[in-house]
């Protein structure tokens, strides 16, 4: 990471925060923010859970969830108990703090388990059962499978191989959170029959398991994928944490077919899915591009110099 000083910092949360300024150029300050760290970088990120967008609000949260740095517990809870946010928004506090891992933030947990909103709720539960398998004679690097990714993920991967095994828990398992560590598991083989096991799932489940799909299908960044995230885009009827995840997945995998179905749905009449477009559009450029970082630290702080 390139030397930045505190000023530097303040300046690209400046970015973060500025509504007149493109919504791609705040994610970017975000991202950078995010790599960088720190306190700083918290007090930055957490002014802006008052902005009118709930996409970048939702990754507000889940840029302190991968930061896992636990002065950052504090604002969180106060996101998931908030709800006046958008439920996108509060589910993605809770799966922050299920990546924070501290089991401080279980009696919080518990209490919103059974919140009205079943994608807090869901997102509570995987919360507490990784926070307490984090705590478990279970965590050890020999259960699990490797990581591919740098990801903090809201479930530990199964160490299992067997694509028809993990297919069977993901599509048929009556915990979400095992369903979540055979997502993972089938995620860290990245073969072709593991990335059609996974995309059967955007048709199962609730909409917070296939919103996850989808955003394990755009980490894998396999052509595979595309028409499976096309089907569920173009889908008005599911719900938008699905529709908004296919769209940041597609942007992430980048195909001139990814680029022509994102700008068709620039226009979506749902704020979120089309705000996701622009994301991902911004995503094909960089994809398409030399550039070594979708967020350079070096780019946002010199757009301020």
């Amino acid at each position: 990471m390139v030397n930045i000083n505190e000023s530097q910092i303040r300046d690209i949360g400046k970015v973060l925060n500025d509504v007149k300024r493109p919504l791609k150029e705040r994610f970017r300050a975000l991202f950078t923010l995010r790599n960088i760290g720190g306190s700083t970088s918290i007090e930055c990120i957490g002014q802006c859970f008052a902005d009118s967008s709930a996409l970048l609000k939702h990754e507000l949260a889940y840029c302190l969830g991968q930061m896992q740095d636990e002065s950052a517990i504090d604002l969180l809870i106060k996101v998931l108990q908030d709800t006046g946010q958008e439920p996108m928004v509060r589910h993605e506090a809770a799966e922050a703090l299920g990546a924070i891992g501290s089991i401080k933030v279980i009696p919080v947990l518990e209490k919103y388990v059974n919140d009205p909103v079943i994608e807090v709720a869901e997102t509570c539960q995987l919360a507490l059962d990784r926070i307490k398998w984090l705590n478990s004679k279970e965590n050890t690097e020999k259960s699990l499978s490797k990581n591919p990714y740098n990801s903090v993920d809201p479930a530990p991967p199964m160490n299992v191989e067997d694509v028809n095994k993990l297919k069977d828990v993901l599509l048929n398992h009556e915990s979400l959170f095992e369903r979540y560590r055979a997502m993972f598991a089938l995620r860290n083989l990245r073969t072709k029959e593991s990335i059609e096991a996974l995309a059967l799932g955007l048709k199962q489940g609730g909409a917070l398991f296939r919103h996850e799909i989808a955003f394990v299908l755009g980490q894998l960044q396999d052509e595979l994928s595309v028409p499976y995230l096309i089907e569920s885009l173009e889908d008005s009827s599911e719900n938008e944490m699905v529709r908004h995840e296919c769209a940041e997945a597609l942007g992430a995998i980048a195909t001139e077919q990814c680029f022509e179905i994102l700008q068709k749905y620039l226009q979506d009449k749902k704020q979120v899915v089309k705000e996701s477009c622009e994301i991902a559009l911004d995503m094909c450029e960089y994809e398409n591009s030399p550039e070594f970082q979708y967020a350079n630290t070096f780019q946002i702080v010199d757009q301020l110099n």
